[in-house]
């Protein structure tokens, strides 16, 4: 069970790993300043291809869930990210959405019944306080809008992952990545095309070789993963693995463009990797030592345990089930 778990954590991990790869094909590859149409490209074919796939649709009560969880995880999230983008310093914008593993413990603690421990919240603050060492510069300038629109883009995504945990689809993950992934386009292409216009004309074999790379390996794959994570974890497990974009970004922009790598930076790097495993690790279990005329207690008291992942939401099948039953809660402790 424990290699088990230890194997979805990594894999979950890619996700927040590509999207730190993220700056360095937009920078790179893709036509300068539109980011809002990286947003729906990278949202809008993934989705529409994973549908094709999977060829399932919403049902029932899911048309609106698929439209609430692609908001807040997508569309929503890449507009508020857009403004806090074009407003602020990178490494301010990144330093306040660092914030939202504390968001998610919060969040899960009142809707899904997981446990804040001070663990949780000395590791999210030690995961902000490593951000801003990696990515934020002296003399960055803050800008009101720009932050709240950084904060927002928090609160959402923070929102999302709860939600995804609440909210178990009875479809497969695959098709319940498209829903999202199209819903998120959706919202998110009129935005683009108020603010940004219609596409530019005579994209060069670069641009559309980045637009596949966000399409493909960004969108489809990363947030299936990342979905996936979340049903087999808890929110605030997964929230904190979020925190390897601003690192691999870092170290990416560092190998592939020759950007400087300060002491500090590398102080900040190992602070977030600290307070990344230091989340992730789960509350050893009280041994009882009882005699016989106790052990059909303590198998009851096991057996309200383990179903008590219940109250996230979650229904116990299959491998994500079975990852739950193996005492997800203590993650957050």
């Amino acid at each position: 069970m424990l290699r088990n778990r230890i194997g979805i954590i990594l894999v979950t991990a890619l996700a927040p790993a590509v999207w730190g790869t993220t700056y360095l094909v937009t920078t790179e590859l893709l036509p300068p300043g539109r980011p809002l149409l990286a947003g729906v490209v990278r949202a809008l074919p993934a989705g529409l291809l994973l549908v094709l796939l999977t060829r399932r649709l919403p049902k029932g009560i899911w048309w609106l869930r698929a439209l609430v969880l692609g908001a807040l995880n997508i569309g929503a999230f890449f507009a508020l990210l857009f403004v806090a983008a074009y407003r602020l310093p990178g490494g301010v914008a990144a330093t306040v959405g660092a914030v939202q593993p504390l968001l998610v413990a919060g969040l899960a603690a009142g809707l899904l019944g997981e446990r804040l421990t001070l663990r949780t919240v000395l590791s999210a603050v030690a995961g902000v306080a490593g951000v801003s060492l990696l990515v934020l510069r002296a003399g960055a300038r803050l800008d009101g809008l720009g932050v709240a629109a950084a904060l927002g883009g928090a609160v959402v995504m923070a929102a999302g992952v709860v939600l995804s945990k609440r909210w178990v689809s009875p479809a497969p993950l695959l098709a319940t990545t498209g829903w999202q992934l199209v819903a998120g386009g959706l919202l998110l292409l009129p935005v683009a095309l108020l603010v940004e216009g219609p596409p530019p004309a005579g994209l060069t074999a670069r641009n559309l070789l980045g637009y596949g790379y966000l399409t493909i390996v960004g969108a489809a794959v990363a947030y299936a993963l990342w979905f996936r994570g979340i049903r087999a974890l808890t929110p605030t497990s997964v929230t904190f693995l979020g925190l390897l974009s601003p690192v691999v970004a870092t170290l990416v922009g560092w190998l592939a463009l020759g950007q400087d790598l300060t002491p500090a930076q590398g102080l900040g790097g190992a602070i977030v990797l600290g307070a990344l495993v230091t989340a992730q690790l789960r509350r050893p279990r009280r041994r009882v030592t009882a005699g016989p005329d106790h052990v059909g207690a303590d198998h009851v008291g096991a057996g309200r345990a383990t179903t008590g992942t219940g109250a996230a939401g979650e229904r116990p099948s299959g491998g994500a089930g079975t990852v739950a039953r193996s005492g997800t809660g203590g993650l957050a402790g």
